[in-house]
C-alpha cells in the first residue's frame, strides 16, 4: 500500500487507486504524479498492490509486476482474447476488501486499464447489493469489458452509481473502442477523452472535468460534516 499526498483540509475525499497490469502501487503513485498535483485541494489518494504476481524475464528482476487476475495459464493475461480460464480474481476482491477494512471508509475508487475493468467489477457487485463495497463514485481511466466467461455475470445489470471514464485518442493497448463498449453498462456515465495514449492523462481539459466532477462529492462531504 503506498499513501498519496495529504492535503489539509478536513473535507478531502479518500480515493482508492487499483494499478494496472504489470505495475504496482509505488509505481502507479508516480505515475499519477501530475493527477495528485491537479486534485491536491480534492482529494487523498491511497494505493494499493494487487496480489498476483507476473513472471518477469532476469534483466526486469527488481521490479515487481503485479496484476489483478490472469486469463491464460501461466499467469498470462490478455484483454482482447475471449478467455474460459480466471486465475487470481477472487484474491484481489478480498484485497480490495482488506484495504477498505485497513484503510477506509473511502469515498470513491479508481482504476487504470486492468485496475479500470477490476473497479468496473467492484462498482457492479455494490449495485447487486454486496455490502462490502460503499463507494459514492467510480473514476475508470482506460477500461474495458472483460471477455473473460468467467466474469459475464458482472454485466448482467447495469451500474447505477456515478463514473467518469476516460480514455485517449490513440491509446494502442486498451483502443478507445474498448473503453466505450464499457460504457454501455453504465447508467448516465460521464467521459473524458483526450489526444494521447496509454496513460492517466492531467492537463488542464482534464483536470478541468476531474475537478467539476469531484466538486459533487466534495460537497457532498461538507455538507454531511
Amino acid at each position: 500500500m503506498s499513501g498519496g499526498a495529504k492535503g489539509t483540509g478536513v473535507n478531502l475525499l479518500k480515493i482508492l487507486c487499483v494499478h494496472g497490469y504489470r505495475q504496482n502501487a509505488k509505481a502507479f503513485r508516480e505515475k499519477t504524479g501530475s493527477l495528485r498535483k491537479a486534485l491536491k485541494r480534492q482529494a487523498e489518494f491511497v494505493y494499493i498492490d494487487a496480489p498476483n504476481t507476473i513472471p518477469v524475464p532476469d534483466e526486469e528482476n527488481g521490479v515487481e509486476q503485479l496484476g489483478w487476475w490472469f486469463s491464460k495459464p501461466n499467469n498470462c493475461f490478455n484483454a482482447r482474447e475471449e478467455s474460459t480460464f480466471c486465475e487470481g480474481y477472487d484474491e484481489s476482491v478480498q484485497v480490495i476488501v482488506d484495504a477498505i477494512k485497513e484503510h477506509g471508509p473511502f469515498d470513491g475508487i479508481l482504476g487504470f486499464s486492468q485496475g479500470a475493468s477490476m473497479v468496473g467489477f467492484i462498482c457492479s457487485l455494490q449495485c447487486q447489493g454486496d455490502a462490502r463495497f460503499n463507494f459514492d463514485f467510480a473514476i475508470l481511466v482506460a477500461g474495458f469489458k472483460s471477455v473473460n466467461s468467467f466474469h459475464k455475470s458482472l454485466y448482467e445489470k447495469p451500474v447505477t452509481m456515478p463514473t467518469l471514464h476516460v480514455f485517449g485518442d490513440t491509446d494502442n493497448v486498451i483502443p478507445k473502442e474498448m473503453s466505450e463498449d464499457l460504457l454501455t453498462y453504465f447508467v448516465d456515465p460521464q467521459t473524458v477523452k483526450h489526444p494521447g495514449g496509454h496513460f492517466v492523462p492531467a492537463s488542464s481539459p482534464q483536470k478541468k472535468v476531474y475537478i467539476e466532477f469531484l466538486n459533487t462529492f466534495v460537497q457532498k462531504k461538507v455538507a454531511e460534516s
